[in-house]
């Protein structure tokens, strides 16, 4: 293996909100080739947890068992593969995949500027704002089960729902790489859009404080954001998780926040607007690891 093998690795470094207890171990491989080493050499019952930016993952203050396996910052192949489409590997950051194919020439790629994540959650969840879903764009998926074995899709394997991404693989199979298909356009255009959402992003969202980006999906026909102001939960806070005071879906860490305090915040929402709008909220984020 060439990678990089830690041991109670404190989960709070790698996630945006800033809270988990450690990873027994933490495996940052070197390439695709040796993650697929690694995965070959452990055992079949080793419980694997798949790490992207960590930005749609709260992590128990109790830790997760067994191996993490980081993606951003070392699955980053990011090529050109025509005039049209592009391939990028799981770790590759969502903002990095939009300019990439912005400077190309290639269009309709954009909306990724605004998710806080990587190619591999990206596809994993069907993320997607600002209009756009990845799944929309995706040619071909290439995935890893736990014997190391590459594997191909294509999204006629898959059923395909807003911000879910089921079937077509065995639950110990994981997306490592992603083939997309752009629309030719204007370069300084598809930059321009860019910057425009990117300042959306930022004028609206508390980008400047720790948090996962939304919580919860949007209901329907509704938006979660609108049902959890209307019961007058922004400000909101259980110890140092608070309901964001700019927008109403995001629950950030004021400097002291524990896992125990965000999750239960995100329960008390849930069970305000279920009370009070009789709308059942479905979470975006995924909570992992073990209670302390």
């Amino acid at each position: 293996m060439n990678g990089t093998l830690l041991y109670n690795e404190p989960m709070s470094n790698h996630t945006s909100w800033r809270v988990g207890g450690p990873a027994e171990r933490f495996y940052q491989p070197a390439d695709l080739a040796d993650l697929q080493k690694f995965l070959k050499a452990l055992p079949a019952t080793e419980p694997l947890t798949w790490l992207g930016l960590g930005s749609n993952m709260l992590v128990r203050d109790g830790g997760i068992s067994g191996t993490v396996i980081a993606t951003q910052g070392y699955l980053k192949q990011l090529t050109q593969v025509d005039e049209t489409t592009v391939r990028a590997e799981a770790g590759v950051a969502c903002g990095q995949l939009a300019r990439f194919c912005a400077r190309l020439g290639m269009t309709g790629g954009e909306f990724w500027a605004g998710i806080p994540g990587t190619v591999g959650g990206a596809l994993t969840m069907n993320a997607g704002c600002f209009g756009g879903e990845t799944w929309e764009r995706v040619l071909q998926v290439e995935c890893l089960n736990r014997h190391g074995e590459l594997i191909t899709h294509t999204p006629k394997d898959y059923k395909i729902g807003y911000r879910s991404v089921v079937g077509g693989r065995e639950s110990d199979e994981w997306f490592v790489a992603g083939t997309f298909r752009l629309v030719p356009g204007d370069k300084d255009e598809s930059l321009a859009r860019i910057r425009t959402l990117l300042h959306q992003r930022t004028t609206t969202q508390p980008t400047n404080e720790p948090s996962c980006g939304s919580v919860f999906r949007n209901p329907p026909g509704q938006y979660a954001a609108q049902l959890i102001q209307a019961c007058g939960l922004k400000g909101m806070r259980i110890g140092g998780a608070e309901v964001s005071s700019k927008h109403a879906n995001f629950i950030v860490n004021k400097g002291q926040a524990t896992a125990a305090d965000i999750e239960a915040l995100i329960d008390y929402v849930a069970d305000k607007v279920q009370q009070m709008h009789g709308v059942i909220l479905i979470r975006e984020v995924r909570i992992v690891g073990n209670q302390a």
